[in-house]
């Protein structure tokens, strides 16, 4: 499964505040707390593709091969 699949946005979870409201509810430090590892660094790499994108035929790194001949003297 994609991870832009699995972490599909429910609109209707949505709470608008201010940022001194923000700042006060703790909910959001609570809930990363309660997640694994896994599941935060999962999210994290999830924010990631969605801010650089991902390509998974061009994120391969390129090889290059070059011999170099040692020169006697």
């Amino acid at each position: 499964m994609d991870l832009l699949e699995k972490y599909r946005l429910d609109r209707t979870k949505i709470q608008v505040m201010t940022v001194k409201e923000m700042h006060a509810d703790n909910s959001d430090l609570e809930f990363w707390r309660s997640k694994s590892l896994d599941e935060r660094i999962e999210a994290m790499e999830l924010l990631r593709q969605i801010n650089y994108g991902y390509d998974a035929a061009t994120s391969r790194l390129q090889r290059v091969l070059e011999i170099a001949e040692l020169e006697i003297s």
